[in-house]
């Protein structure tokens, strides 16, 4: 592939719900610009950037793939983003360095959760954009009805800049309102044939001629004038004035076509490479100062030093790691050294490449603008800036969801823990969403995602990379014990078999102490009736025994254990002894002072529009959950609630079917509270059973 200017440099995202055909676009477009020379499909598993074996087997977009094309002397590295919610990690990388993207609607579903809340994505990253109506082809195909829906959704600034001829299994062609021409596809979709605009179609195209005009003409001073004047803006004023509003976001055109027929592709990728912004066109980006919270802006040059932003981690199976990145400043070339600001580390940059999906095409130097990739960095993660030595910036971290569903995970066969465990950890370099942690109060492993269906994908993928097969159960919740109660309680351990005896005897009060507080021991004995030398033993042995609590195992907090008494024995007595004592005297004065089961309560922030608010608070309160308030955000609300992690294990299964997908939440920690006594009962008998079948 040859070099590009920053100016003919095109980085367009393609972003839609799941199923709107992101993909076949992707590949229509990589077939009809040369790029390939047979149009994969994706129910075949022949797509380009759809090769991983989890997406070929489930026929779905899981990872972000990167495809240079090359169309009217621009370079477009297109985005093939996943459409689903458990992927969305890889969306938020992509559309932080796109400049651009492609909303992809289908003609039979039209506007969907996905396509809002993408909307919104691209919102917040200060996109331009454009629409492409896809399967035009397909049966209920309805283009009117989905622009109408997208104008209701988005604004009137959404415009059509093309009308399709025919639909379903009769869809020819288009009309392009901008030239007033009519464009037929024949064959492969390859070959395009020029003619005059339908005659049933005229009075159509000619009334979104006119609307176009209007919305184009606000965006320039001189062509407002000319067309408040009654003067008709000609093909090229209608083109430029719709670059500038588009970029500036003023419009929103609509195009249609099928993607998998190839129909419709050649006028998307002329208006991309024609109207879309160039890295140049954007012109600058922020960045922090390193060593303090100071912005300064960085200028999109291919002149200045060199910077860059890591915005994916893969792993290729024969390549080894694979670091996606797009230069901002200067021009990068291969064997060079350059600077990870964000790890204070010095990284040797090897052969350059760009990705055709998995194929690698080498590049001799990527200018600013450009995205690219290099293996093997060594310390180099997702979002980590690299540049040279005279630049002492830091691109802003990519800001990523946090996880919302957490699974328990152990191998089918005992002793592969360690297998397991190394396993994931090398997801874990290449999915900012995924998570991992070894949980020591409930001795499991646990990982958390973006849903089942992403943690399904990652033990699929552990399966077929390391060998190692595991199950997925839901967590244990970590519940603790405390006492409501006060106990004057007597431990005596007294042994004699023989030789040597063993004998130790102490008096505990075991006492509540405010939530948070812990254990806390305090010697109260006087005259010696415990010798000093065995009091650490005592302390020591009620330590170990608030390991486990006398009502289901559980660990025991916010007690306080003062030792007022007791006796020894000149020669049995031992440290040994008076810790068996103290195990003693915990477990009967554990459950003389009234003992309660305590659970994790959860902070929980549930964000809605108002439509399902009712149906949200009834299933709040469902859940034993407390509700603390209310608060509009942004058109939505955001519901603050405390409930009990317990109740919260399926949340994000539950609240997408009550959402139809549109809600989200965050949850973190708060508190521990006292279980109610019939579930209380629930959870001991639950935990006697375990235990019992564990035994044998």
């Amino acid at each position: 592939m040859k070099n590009y200017t920053t100016e003919k440099i095109r980085n367009v995202a393609l972003i839609s719900h799941g199923g709107a055909g992101k993909t076949s676009l992707a590949e229509a477009m990589i077939y009809t610009s040369g790029a390939t020379t047979r149009l994969g499909k994706t129910d075949s598993g022949t797509t380009t950037t759809d090769f991983d074996p989890e997406e070929i087997k489930r026929q779905i977009t899981i990872n972000t793939s990167l495809a240079p094309v090359e169309w009217a002397g621009v370079k477009i590295n297109l985005l093939d983003t996943p459409g689903y919610f458990d992927f969305i990690g890889d969306v938020a990388g992509a559309l932080r360095v796109a400049d651009a993207a492609v909303v992809v609607v289908s003609a039979t579903a039209g506007v969907e959760v996905g396509t809002e809340k993408f909307w919104s994505y691209a919102d917040e990253n200060n996109l331009s954009r454009l629409i492409f109506v896809n399967r035009m082809d397909k049966e209920n195909a309805h283009f009117s009805k989905v622009l109408t829906q997208l104008q209701e959704f988005f604004g009137s600034k959404v415009v059509p800049v093309q009308i399709p001829i025919g639909a379903e299994a009769s869809f020819k062609g288009v009309v392009d309102i901008i030239k007033m021409k009519a464009y037929l596809f024949e064959g492969d979709g390859k070959k395009v044939t020029e003619s005059d605009v339908p005659a049933d179609l005229a009075e159509l195209a000619g009334s979104y001629r006119e609307k176009l005009m209007e919305a184009v003409a606000e965006s320039d001073d001189e062509l407002l004038m000319k067309y408040l004047e009654g003067e008709p803006l000609s093909t090229e004023e209608i083109v430029t004035g719709l670059r500038i509003a588009l970029q500036a976001g003023k419009v929103i055109p609509v195009l249609c076509g099928s993607a998998t027929l190839n129909k419709g592709i050649q006028p998307l990728l002329e208006l991309i490479a024609g109207a879309f912004p160039s890295p140049a066109d954007v012109g600058e980006v922020k960045a922090i100062k390193a060593g303090s919270n100071d912005l300064e802006t960085i200028k999109i040059d291919a002149k200045g030093p060199v910077a860059a932003l890591v915005f994916k981690t893969f792993a290729d199976p024969f390549v080894g790691k694979i670091s996606y990145f797009k230069v901002y400043s200067g021009i990068m070339k291969g064997d060079t050294q350059l600077n990870n600001i964000n790890k204070e580390k010095t990284e040797r940059v090897g052969q350059l490449f760009t990705m055709l999906g998995k194929t690698q095409l080498n590049l001799s130097q990527v200018p600013a603008g450009d995205i690219a990739a290099v293996a093997k960095l060594q310390a180099t993660a997702t979002g980590d800036t690299l540049c040279e030595k005279s630049v002492c910036s830091v691109f802003p971290p990519i800001i990523f969801p946090q996880p919302v569903t957490t699974f328990a995970v152990e191998p089918k066969k005992q002793g592969e823990e360690d297998k397991v465990a190394s396993g994931l950890a090398r997801f874990l370099e290449e999915d900012p969403t995924f998570r991992m942690e070894r949980n020591s109060e409930v001795k499991q492993t646990l990982i958390s995602g973006m849903g089942e269906l992403h943690l399904e994908i990652i033990t699929s993928r552990l399966a077929n990379k390391f060998g190692v097969e595991v199950e997925l159960t839901l967590p244990k919740i970590p519940y603790k014990e405390t006492i409501r109660g006060v106990a004057k309680v007597e431990g005596k351990h007294k042994k004699q078999s023989g030789g040597r005896g063993q004998f130790g005897h102490v008096w505990i009060e075991f006492s509540p102490m405010e939530t948070g507080s812990q254990f806390q021991f305090e010697d109260k004995v006087v005259g010696g009736a415990v010798p000093r030398q065995y009091i650490p033993a005592v302390e020591k042995g009620l330590r170990e025994a608030l390991e486990t609590g006398v009502l289901a195992g559980y660990p025991v907090v916010d007690i306080k254990a003062s030792l007022y008494d007791g006796s020894y024995h000149n020669v049995d007595s031992s440290e040994m002894a008076f810790k068996i004592a103290a195990h003693l005297a915990f477990k009967k004065g554990i459950e003389q002072a009234k003992p309660v089961l305590l659970e994790p309560v959860m902070a929980v922030e549930v964000t809605v529009s108002d439509q399902y608010m009712g149906d949200i608070m009834g299933d709040m309160n469902s859940r034993r959950g407390r509700i603390l308030g209310m608060e509009p955000s942004n058109g939505v609300q955001i519901i603050k609630a405390n409930v009990p992690l317990a109740e919260m294990l399926k949340y994000a299964i539950d609240l997408r079917s009550m959402t139809q997908g549109r809600g989200f939440f965050a949850m973190k920690f708060s508190h521990y509270e006292e279980v109610p006594a019939h579930i209380a009962e629930q959870v001991i008998a639950a935990s006697k059973a375990e235990k019992i079948a564990a035994e044998n």
